[in-house]
């Protein structure tokens, strides 16, 4: 994963911070060349070239993000007489948590995020399992301190001090399994998980994966309040993948370079509450009724592609733990001061009738500093009804989720 706030060499560079074949996105060379070798050897224990190409737009984001980037990097190189001459240097200082980070979720996110140069510690928590997976991500050499937690004695000091809680928790549903069953399985798993985050690190941003998405989060809010330390701007439910999803299947579709595609996803997590805003497409881009139709169903149903295509051995994991890091670098920039961070997740909203929703948010120091409503404006006539038939169902599961603590106590 690139950083790029403070550097964004961890892809596609001559150093050995990434080789082109293990870029995780596409790339094109921008013709930034850094001309110091001392300031990239601070980055730990990796080799530095005379000169260094940074080839990777962006590691997760498209054009507004890159657009960032290079400002970020530009006022920061001095012209020497050699071209440029780099005063970046990566700048490993905020602490993860990922709990839940033996799962198939868990363990490829954790790697992503060892590989972010913002990192400085990165705390892996679960109820088993946990310890030789973090003793294998230590010996890759990136800044971050990696340590273990197995069990809830251990769970409130892989909490202190933390900046970003991400929780992947949770079990898949199994055969025999009801819809109810695994709603309060993974309630009271999340329910507990977020009072430690309460007691322990209640001003981190808090990242939401677990399922439902639409229950979860309403009641991750619900225990913040209970607590008294609820920051609507700090709780994200982690939606990204809807958007990794549409930006691919539309560039397929459209033979788009995938790197310049972005589509918004509106209203929840799940089936029909997921809304791929396909009319506000950028580049723009036009649709046949047929493409609509089709591209929005499988937006939709992608997960049950997923399981299909393991045939029963497993969800989407892999693609989940990649929009994971994405968030999640896009937490550590906005902490880290970029300004023009832009992600959609389900949030605290009133862009519409409904307590939560999701849409394009712009992500600050202190969390969310701005809901994008203009998207939800002058939607195609399908969207438009698309979109009011989704709030029924997501109003109900929000209503699950905040009802769900409302009548279970909460530690003390």
């Amino acid at each position: 994963m690139a950083a790029t706030s403070a550097t964004t060499l961890s892809v596609g560079s001559t150093t050995s911070l990434g080789c082109k074949g293990s870029s995780i996105s596409q790339s094109k060379a921008f013709g930034v060349k850094f001309n110091s070798k001392n300031n990239i050897r601070s980055f730990s224990g990796l080799k530095a070239a005379t000169t260094v190409s940074c080839e990777s737009e962006s590691s997760f984001l498209g054009e507004e993000s890159l657009a960032a980037l290079k400002q970020s990097i530009t006022p920061k190189a001095q012209k020497g007489n050699r071209g440029y001459v780099s005063c970046v240097q990566p700048q490993a200082s905020y602490k993860v948590a990922i709990l839940g980070a033996s799962g198939g979720i868990g363990q490829p996110l954790a790697l992503l995020v060892k590989m972010s140069p913002l990192v400085s510690e990165l705390n892996l928590y679960d109820i088993a399992n946990v310890k030789g997976v973090a003793a294998d991500l230590s010996h890759c050499n990136t800044p971050s301190q990696v340590s273990d937690f197995t069990g809830a004695s251990e769970l409130a000091n892989c909490l202190k001090g933390v900046n970003v809680v991400v929780i992947p928790a949770g079990v898949p549903r199994k055969p025999g399994m009801t819809r109810d069953d695994l709603f309060n399985i993974n309630a009271n798993i999340v329910k507990t998980l977020v009072e430690a985050v309460a007691d322990n690190c209640p001003d981190a941003f808090i990242h939401i994966i677990s399922n439902p998405v639409n229950s979860t989060v309403p009641i991750a809010a619900e225990v913040l309040k209970r607590k008294g330390v609820y920051d609507p701007k700090k709780l994200f439910g982690v939606t990204t993948l809807d958007v990794v999803r549409a930006n691919t299947f539309v560039a397929q579709k459209k033979n788009l370079r995938l790197i310049d595609v972005d589509v918004p996803v509106v209203g929840g997590h799940a089936g029909i509450t997921i809304l791929p805003l396909l009319s506000k497409t950028k580049p723009s881009t036009t649709f046949t009724d047929e493409e609509v139709q089709e591209l929005t169903v499988r937006i939709q149903n992608a997960g049950t592609e997923v399981v299909e295509a393991k045939a029963g051995a497993g969800s989407a994991t892999l693609s989940m733990a990649y929009a994971a890091a994405r968030f999640v670098e896009s937490s550590l920039r906005a902490l880290d001061g970029d300004s023009d961070v832009y992600e959609c997740a389900f949030v605290q909203s009133d862009v519409s009738e409904l307590p939560f929703f999701a849409s394009r948010i712009k992500i600050g120091k202190n969390g969310v500093e701005a809901l994008i409503s203009s998207e939800l404006q002058g939607l195609s006539e399908y969207e438009q009804k698309a979109l009011d038939a989704l709030k029924p169902e997501l109003k109900s599961s929000i209503e699950k989720g905040t009802g769900f603590v409302q009548k279970e106590p909460v530690a003390a």
